[in-house]
């Protein structure tokens, strides 16, 4: 015997709330009722109506229920850079905590607009989104001026100066002790010829980093060298490592450059780690340090066990969480996530 849902499945349509209604012989006013939580409907009705959504296969159209709400259960999430480890990382934290939470994440991947985030931007509004979520890394100013301008409330994610008027919570790890912390770490191993690779993105968090780190070998009279081409990436990493590391030195062998690398991402400071071990024949951290910044899981497996200033995926979604909550028309407020260093086996 056919199932009544798989004929209408066969006609290329969803089973609607009129099919349940035909079928169960009430008005589609009493199958909307009945899918509301405290709407009043008789006993005998509701009871008609779930089973006729049993046969049918029937589910809500939640999409179209939050059009006629004030806020949605959506949220935007927004990022550039899904294959970071740490973005990835941090996108499955998320997503979990809004499915734990009854939310669900539209997501959009501003890498792949060609520049252009307007019109990504504006099918993303069209939902009604409760708010837009912007992930750590770089995001087009131009893309939170159009939140702005569209009322959207947006939780900005390691992004301390967003454009004036912006309705946007922010969620900040303290960088800047991050790369203070890694120029001790590495000033404390006796580094004392060392360099930062920050790449091209030159994102305020990245940059931050950078800063500190150098302020602090500054202090210490310890010369730094500040790479800063490329995207954040392992392979800005590993170009890093073979321009910084080892040199031919006459009838030495390998004369070493630099003795210590700070990667403001460990994405950077795993292509340097791994160029000097299997490219460059180097030990580590027998001839070169390297620590990176974020603590993704790929860095505290066994075949890297980076040493790394970690900001806290539990409290970074904790966080974004605590401000997806707050009602539409809450003040803004910042959350502050704490960073450490977590030792590991790369610096000696």
């Amino acid at each position: 015997m056919t199932c009544p849902g798989s004929k209408i499945a066969a006609l290329g349509r969803f089973v609607s709330a009129a099919d349940v209604a035909e079928r169960a012989g009430v008005s589609r006013s009493t199958v909307s009722r009945a899918f509301t939580p405290g709407a009043q409907v008789s006993k005998s009705a509701r009871h008609r109506i779930l089973a006729a959504a049993e046969e049918l296969g029937y589910r809500v159209n939640r999409l179209a229920r939050t059009l006629h709400q004030e806020r949605s259960d959506l949220v935007g999430v927004v990022g550039g850079n899904f294959a970071n480890p740490y973005i990835s990382a941090q996108l499955d934290a998320l997503s979990s905590a809004l499915h734990a939470r009854g939310l669900q994440c539209l997501l959009m991947n501003t890498a792949r607009t060609g520049g252009d985030v307007s019109e990504d931007l504006a099918r993303l509004l069209d939902y009604r989104v409760r708010t837009v979520v912007l992930l750590s890394g770089a995001t087009p100013d131009e893309l939170i001026r159009l939140c702005a301008q569209n009322g959207a409330r947006m939780v900005l994610i390691n992004r301390p100066h967003p454009p004036e008027g912006t309705l946007a919570d922010l969620i900040l790890c303290d960088s800047a002790r991050g790369g203070r912390l890694a120029a001790e770490r590495l000033a404390q191993a006796g580094c004392r010829k060392v360099a930062v690779v920050v790449s091209g993105s030159r994102t305020s968090a990245k940059t931050a980093r950078a800063d500190a780190f150098c302020a602090e070998m500054d202090r210490r009279g310890i010369p730094v060298t500040r790479w800063a081409d490329g995207a954040n990436s392992y392979q800005t990493g590993a170009e890093a490592a073979r321009a910084l590391l080892a040199r031919p030195g006459p009838h030495l062998g390998p004369h070493i450059e630099h003795d210590g690398i700070f990667g403001v991402t460990d994405e950077i400071a795993l292509g340097v780690l791994n160029t000097a071990r299997f490219e460059l024949g180097l030990s580590v951290p027998g001839d070169v340090s390297v620590i990176g910044f974020d603590d993704a899981p790929i860095s505290g497996w066994a075949s890297h066990g980076l040493t790394t200033i970690r900001q806290s995926l539990e409290e970074l979604t904790r966080a974004t969480m605590e401000a997806i909550k707050r009602p539409a028309g809450a003040p803004t407020t910042r959350f502050d996530v704490p960073v450490h260093l977590v030792e590991r086996h790369t610096v000696g």
